[in-house]
């Protein structure tokens, strides 16, 4: 029986944020933030049944992770407190819109993940995982308790979507780009639905310089469906050999970028999952990352989204 819409395995990280450079902030506001969580706390506000596959560490913040994703609707039951840190990440918001990011995330409780931590039950109870090349890049051990979640879900019928979420200087400290590439080749044969960002992301198959379509043709001869987050220029689907421009939603203000990748796929996975065509999902994801932009961290307060009436 399927208790689950949307399974996520990845890292947390406490958040702490402010609107100073970082080297002279003396305040700083608290929250927490990781890309696949992200994605999942979307989702379950517009109403879907999500679970986080995580460790959390037992240090003083671990506690108030766990009671803030289960407040969020999000299900903890394989995101135990074990020993150790959580990661932790500051980001300040600079007047030009730039961004200052720092992080102190090595040997982090999360970067412990490993295949033995991955229940084949659990699963099974679910509809769809997301997946992240965050989370293949944060350790070797997490890199294959990817692996091994994507043959899991392949086994029990779900759906695999994978966001590759290239970060250079995360994979740097793993060998850069071909350990990032060598990463990616061997979860693509399991992925159902890639949601990459332009160009970033197309860095892993050397596409960042060409246009949408084009590089959408050659990321179909990898997997059946693409949903490419292209930022101001909306997004693009590939699906099953057709390809599609989504039309960007205009933000009614642009405070911080932080997450709004992350919000377009917790809703454009929630739209698929309730039987929505892809690109009405898609459509609708546009808006509501659109609508984080407005809002100050990873994800945003309630009552965003402010829009859950018209999705529902």
């Amino acid at each position: 029986m399927k208790t689950l819409d949307l399974v996520g395995l990845g890292e947390c990280m406490v958040e702490f944020f402010t609107d100073e450079p970082l080297g002279q902030a003396r305040t700083f506001t608290r929250s927490f933030g990781g890309d696949v969580l992200n994605a999942l706390v979307a989702a379950a506000r517009l109403g879907s049944a999500t679970g986080f596959i995580t460790l959390v560490g037992n240090d003083p913040f671990g506690p108030g992770l766990l009671q803030a994703w289960q407040a969020e609707g999000v299900d903890t039951a394989l995101a135990p407190l074990v020993e150790g840190e959580n990661g932790v990440y500051f980001i300040s918001l600079l007047e030009n819109g730039e961004r200052e990011f720092t992080y102190r995330r090595q040997g982090s409780a999360a970067s412990r993940l490993s295949p033995e931590h991955i229940q084949p039950a659990y699963l099974a109870g679910a509809r769809m995982l997301l997946l992240s090349g965050i989370t293949q890049a944060i350790s070797p051990s997490a890199q294959a308790a990817t692996l091994r979640a994507a043959e899991q879900a392949r086994s029990a019928g779900l759906w695999v979507a994978f966001d590759p979420n290239y970060r250079p200087r995360l994979w740097a400290l793993r060998g850069g780009l071909e350990t990032a590439r060598q990463a990616l080749g061997e979860i693509l044969p399991y992925v159902d639905l890639l949601l990459p960002s332009q160009p970033a992301d197309l860095a892993l198959w050397g596409l960042e310089h060409l246009e949408a379509p084009t590089a959408l043709r050659v990321l179909l001869q990898y997997v059946p469906r693409v949903g490419l987050k292209a930022g101001a220029e909306g997004a693009w689907l590939g699906w099953e050999g057709q390809i599609q421009h989504v039309p960007p939603a205009s933000p009614h203000q642009v405070r911080d970028t932080t997450g709004a990748g992350d919000a377009w796929n917790g809703t454009f996975l929630h739209g698929l999952l309730q039987g929505w065509n892809p690109l009405e999902a898609a459509l609708q994801a546009n808006r509501l990352a659109a609508a984080k932009l407005a809002y100050r961290g990873a994800i945003p307060p309630r009552p965003w989204p402010l829009e859950l009436s018209d999705l529902a």
